[in-house]
């Protein structure tokens, strides 16, 4: 199991973290958060706006559509 303390850029990273989900365990812990959403086909919050972010809606697809308009 991970530990926050182990990661020396937590805090940090943290308040640069867009993530709206509030039970969010991966908060700070980069590294982890973008496996999670590769695993699932998805990208990570913090390649979307904050409006599209507050959606959930985290697949390549969804971020695709919003920059290309299609």
């Amino acid at each position: 199991m991970r530990k926050l303390d182990q990661c020396p850029r937590v805090k940090i990273n943290a308040q640069y973290c867009v993530c709206t989900y509030p039970d969010c365990s991966r908060r700070g812990l980069c590294c982890e958060c973008v496996h999670y959403h590769r695993l699932r086909g998805e990208l990570p919050a913090c390649y979307f706006t904050t409006d599209e972010e507050k959606t959930y809606n985290r697949s390549v697809e969804f971020f695709i559509q919003r920059r290309t308009g299609k």
